[in-house]
């Protein structure tokens, strides 16, 4: 696929807003290896060692299974804008995630541009992602000074899948552009048949890598938050400094759904579609 060229007037960005690479990796250790950044968009609400646990088990597959070198690895939480059943203020998620990410891991970052603005496309903010890391930072080098540009590849579930096989679910563009021009890596989760999904995207199959669970975790933001307001603890369910900020703020406590969503679109899944009128589909389960 030819490459977009991406400027800046592409991107509107929320007030103050800074790209966060201060854990980005800047230089391959091996020059014969592909540069990537993994970025997983999702609800997070809130964020769990799943969601987490997720970008180790990539980071084993590529390790044991591809010519790839991952530089870096992204959380981006969906839009206020999106009003799902249980989506909190997208400043107590970007917070949660803050404190998962940088206390839990030594390569993962949060970035807060999808979050404080309207609904985004995910062909959309993984653009925004390639335009930071290789128009902006200016990608990759080698350690013989050798420019490289990193590819951006989505982490996802892989209930993600099974949307994307759906008809009028994703739109064919977007598809191709995400699993085209970028690809995807998409971990096995319970109940979801990847071979049956991925049969429908045929086309794509090169650019999607999938992952199994060696250990089963079926930990999902909606079990966190329906134990909350029983009265349950999710202690190790989630990182310590995050059950805290949690109750702290005392969140979760009541049903956070939203009135504007209409009751057909009740319990599923957030967005990781191709247009507004897109199904919610799940990139990461909330």
């Amino acid at each position: 696929m030819a490459a977009v060229t991406r400027s800046a007037k592409d991107f509107t960005s929320p007030p103050n807003y800074e790209f966060p690479h201060h854990r980005l990796a800047l230089t391959l250790r091996d020059p014969e290896k592909t540069p990537i950044v993994l970025v997983a968009c999702g609800s997070f609400s809130p964020v769990t060692y799943l969601h987490l646990r997720m970008f180790e088990m990539a980071k084993d597959y590529v390790r044991q299974n591809t010519e790839f070198e991952i530089l870096g690895g992204y959380l981006s939480p969906v839009s206020d804008m999106y009003k799902k059943p249980g989506l909190l203020s997208a400043q107590h998620r970007v917070n949660m995630c803050t404190l998962g990410a940088e206390d839990t891991s030594t390569w993962l970052m949060v970035d807060p541009w999808e979050a404080f603005q309207d609904y985004q496309r995910t062909a959309v903010v993984l653009d925004h992602f390639d335009y930071h890391i290789n128009t902006v930072l200016g990608g990759a080098h080698t350690a013989d000074g050798e420019q490289r540009n990193i590819r951006i590849m989505l982490l996802a579930g892989s209930d993600l899948i099974s949307t994307m096989s759906e008809p009028g679910v994703w739109s064919y563009s977007d598809l191709d552009h995400i699993l085209g021009r970028y690809g995807t890596f998409i971990v096995e989760r319970a109940g979801s048949g990847m071979d049956q999904a991925t049969d429908s995207l045929a086309r794509w199959r090169n650019n999607i890598h999938l992952i199994s669970q060696l250990i089963q975790n079926d930990v999902s933001s909606t079990k966190v938050r329906l134990f909350i307001r029983r009265g349950l603890s999710v202690r190790y369910l989630l990182p310590a400094n995050v059950v805290d900020y949690i109750e702290q703020n005392g969140l979760y406590l009541e049903d956070g759904a939203s009135p504007n969503v209409p009751e057909k679109e009740k319990g599923k899944e957030p967005v990781a579609g191709g247009s507004r009128k897109d199904s919610p589909a799940s990139s990461l389960r909330s």
